[in-house]
């Protein structure tokens, strides 16, 4: 049994967050866990994000195809541990 967790920055957020809201329901039933973080105060907010996403076990086609789907969205980039 393997578990994925991936992380996905969002290097222009206001650009790439639509469609990558659209994968993350997409995908929505392989995914456990999902963490949005960017840097926020009352003043500003940063255009730059990282969401983490744990998926269910056994959803390696999934996250693979997941994964291509993310690649092909501008300004994203993805990193995967599998333990």
């Amino acid at each position: 049994m393997s578990k994925t967790i991936m992380g996905i920055q969002l290097k222009q957020r206001y650009d790439a967050s639509n469609e990558v809201q659209n994968l993350l329901t997409k995908y929505g039933c392989s995914i456990k866990t999902r963490l949005g973080v960017h840097e926020a105060s009352s003043d500003s907010c940063n255009e730059q994000g990282i969401i983490i996403v744990e998926f269910i076990d056994n959803s390696d086609k999934e996250v693979h195809e997941f994964e291509q789907s993310l690649s092909e969205i501008s300004g994203i980039v993805v990193k995967k541990m599998e333990f």
